[in-house]
């Protein structure tokens, strides 16, 4: 399994906005600019993220976008299944139910299975707030990432 683009630059975007939280809505175009992302690409990963109800926005002078919740209540793993889609390693493990024909007498379903939980475990033990707190231990006040 390999992280596109989309899912790294959204784990970086709400880290950026913990990491920026004044209370205030942070203009998209700031973000673009402290963490290199083309503005326009930017938005793309923004609409996700906003239909999942994880930001906040506000239009208009003083609009941009802020977490909707504290740090602590995203899992890594729940904003790169938002912007990923499944995390799989194989197909046939990609919806709720395995269809694939082979599935009884597969010797390897096992270890996709495995590697799936293991994934999916790790992703999911590792929230927004161990992030910012990593930041903040590495840079100290300096919030720059």
């Amino acid at each position: 399994m390999k992280i596109s683009t989309k899912g790294r630059y959204a784990v970086r975007v709400m880290l950026d906005l913990a990491i920026n939280n004044t209370g205030e809505y942070i203009p998209l175009k700031d973000v673009a600019e402290r963490q290199g992302i083309t503005l326009k690409y930017l938005e793309q990963i923004i609409i996700l993220l906003k239909k999942a109800g994880y930001l906040n926005s506000s239009r208009g002078n003083g609009g941009g976008y802020k977490l909707a919740k504290q740090p602590a209540d995203y899992t890594i793993g729940d904003i790169l299944r938002t912007t990923e889609g499944s995390l799989a390693p194989v197909s046939c493990l990609d919806g709720s139910e395995n269809h694939c024909e082979r599935r009884a007498t597969c010797p390897t379903l096992e270890l996709w299975e495995g590697l799936r939980d293991v994934m999916n475990n790790y992703v999911d033990s590792i929230t927004l707030d161990d992030l910012l707190q990593k930041q903040v231990s590495l840079i100290g006040s300096d919030y720059i990432i």
